[in-house]
């Protein structure tokens, strides 16, 4: 299996550098494109991955092709790869809003997965939802998600919909809980607390809550009712949370990152 990546960005060398510290591949180097000159110098020098400078050099002679660019320039990609592609290739697009059609449209390929992952894959964490054309064997499916697997775990989803809503929950999620992160570090700042201390108290209460909800059967609502005593400081604070309708305002806002993918998709 031969395994080519298009785009050397964030997401683009995740996912290869989660692919090549697997076993799926054998010996076999993981190849990849991209156009900036020092991001190539760099990957040369490091002697992970088999670089290629032209789509010429290896497109037609892979099986499995992730596209890892900016969607907006897919179009321009589209036509450059459209005369070097075979229609038997694999095509795993990690494009936020480039639907299927649109990839098989611009290619004149039948079998495409689009995914959505996010940022956590970084650090083996990542959460990958993934839906597949029809032409996509179930044995090719298969090989999508161990090799999507390599950055943490996969989830597959019926219909195009369910990416564009998983981008409203998984894929712009991290920047959420970035922003709430955020909060509390300023809150403790103004209380007194030094830069290390802060980090320290958010951190550690983040990743140990996250524990306790996967170590645990129980939901989110029913931990707040353990936690929040009747007339208690986390009361108070929850209190101040409903009053001020934070939940609606985080739906709200995770709807609204499924509306752009929608349209993104339609741009």
């Amino acid at each position: 299996m031969r395994v080519f990546v298009i785009g050397a960005g964030n997401m683009g060398l995740t996912y290869a550098m989660g692919m090549s510290q697997s076993s799926l591949l054998g010996n076999k180097k993981i190849q990849i494109y991209d156009t900036d000159p020092d991001k190539i110098k760099t990957l040369k020098e490091e002697g992970v991955f088999e670089v290629h400078t032209s789509l010429e050099d290896c497109l037609g002679k892979v099986d499995i092709v992730f596209i890892a660019v900016k969607p907006y320039h897919s179009t321009s990609l589209f036509e450059e790869m459209k005369p070097l592609v075979r229609n038997e290739q694999l095509f795993i697009s990690l494009m936020a809003g480039v639907t299927i059609e649109t990839i098989q449209e611009g290619l004149q390929i039948d079998k495409v997965i689009r995914t959505m992952p996010n940022l956590p894959a970084k650090v083996g964490k990542g959460v990958t939802s993934y839906t597949e054309s029809n032409s996509v064997s179930r044995i090719e499916l298969l090989t999508a998600r161990h090799l999507l697997d390599t950055t943490g775990t996969s989830i597959h989803v019926d219909t195009e919909k369910f990416i564009d809503a998983s981008t409203g929950i998984s894929g712009s999620g991290p920047a959420y809980v970035f922003y709430f992160m955020q909060s509390m570090l300023e809150a403790a700042l103004k209380m007194g607390f030094s830069d290390y201390d802060s980090k320290v108290l958010v951190s550690n209460t983040f990743e140990g809550a996250i524990e306790l909800f996967n170590q645990s059967d129980i939901s989110p609502e029913h931990w707040i009712d353990k936690v929040a005593s009747k007339g208690g400081t986390t009361q108070a604070a929850i209190d101040s949370m409903e009053d001020n309708n934070v939940k609606q305002l985080i739906q709200d806002a995770a709807y609204a990152a499924f509306d752009r993918a929608v349209e993104l998709g339609k741009e």
